[in-house]
């Protein structure tokens, strides 16, 4: 099969498209012929050697794709209710880069009624990331205010939609007019400049003093502080990223006084059940949202995975510019 390789830890230019072997499923698994696999900031790090893969997973980059199942663990398949040729997406812990990909059935999920393979290779990473961080960890609730730093990205694009969905007031950042232009289109409430305005004031403001109860953060650093302040008694404040810098510095008197949780995560290496937890949470509260159409994809670009010059490369550049609203995908 073709697959796309990093060569040596470098620029956009090291992903190259290699000959590799054709993977075979095992026990509890699916061979999925892919057709399009989605692009992501940790496929970036990894590039990069910040990212290192975990055990067992395979070097290649990629952490969700989307495809037909050409094979399978067939007691596994019938318990999850697949068969050979079903659409599905997956959530991978590497190997998504490839013509074919195998993947634990319990990350995968089908294809939403309506929706491409190219749409839906848009989902896995970016839906299981903020429904484990923002509903399960972070315990949004109805009524309840969200920030989401980085609004247009993938995750924000995502968190938008299914908090707006499950009745939450939202907030984001973004570094331009129109990317907050097109968060609001997406249903953001409110939709802050960072580069011109201070949203710690914005937030505020727009709060009416109270703060928020939730903030979804890829950002760390000294963003860290800054969060804390504009937080609601009792808020959470959930990081899945450290774009910032690992180092904070903060008002340890406002997390006590006003009784506010810091947390965060990472999804790759959590053990199949953990991920598989959240594939069941999804399919039974979050796909019928996205059959239905109330959350509907959002893709900047897609570009050829294989080809001259290199697809993935391309993505990859136009991932780092930061210039993209929504998600990346390569096509096979």
């Amino acid at each position: 099969m073709k697959a796309i390789e990093i060569s040596s830890y470098g620029a956009p230019e090291v992903l190259r498209v290699v000959e590799r072997p054709e993977p075979v499923a095992g026990a509890g698994e699916l061979l999925i012929r892919v057709v399009a696999s989605g692009v992501n900031r940790p496929d970036v790090l990894q590039r990069t050697g910040h990212y290192p893969v975990p055990p067992g997973a395979s070097d290649l980059p990629g952490l969700e794709l989307a495809g037909r199942i050409l094979s399978g663990d067939p007691e596994a398949m019938a318990e999850a209710g697949f068969a050979i040729g079903d659409a599905v997406c997956a959530l991978v812990a590497g190997g998504g880069y490839a013509e074919y990909c195998v993947a634990p059935i319990a990350q995968c999920l089908p294809v939403p009624t309506g929706w491409s393979e190219v749409d839906a290779a848009s989902l896995p990473e970016t839906f299981f990331t903020v429904w484990s961080n923002v509903f399960d960890r972070g315990r949004l609730q109805k009524g309840e205010t969200l920030l989401i730093q980085g609004g247009s990205s993938g995750i924000g694009v995502t968190a938008i939609q299914i908090a707006k969905a499950f009745g939450a007031t939202v907030i984001v950042t973004a570094g331009s007019d129109e990317k907050c232009a097109a968060c609001r289109t997406l249903g953001a409430d409110h939709a802050i400049n960072y580069k011109t305005t201070d949203f710690v004031a914005e937030v505020k403001a727009i709060t009416g003093g109270r703060g928020v109860d939730v903030v979804l953060d890829m950002v760390a650093g000294s963003y860290v502080a800054r969060e804390i302040e504009c937080m609601a008694e009792d808020g959470r404040l959930v990081m899945i990223a450290v774009q910032g810098g690992v180092n904070s510095e903060f008002n340890a008197g406002l997390v006590l006084r006003r009784r506010l949780t810091v947390t965060g995560s990472t999804l790759r290496p959590r053990p199949i059940a953990f991920k598989g937890a959240i594939a069941k949470s999804l399919r039974e509260k979050v796909w019928p949202l996205l059959e239905s159409g109330a959350i509907r994809p959002v893709i900047h670009s897609t570009f050829a995975a294989v080809g001259e010059p290199s697809g993935a490369a391309q993505a990859h550049t136009l991932m780092e510019s930061n210039q993209h609203i929504g998600k990346i995908v390569l096509t096979w």
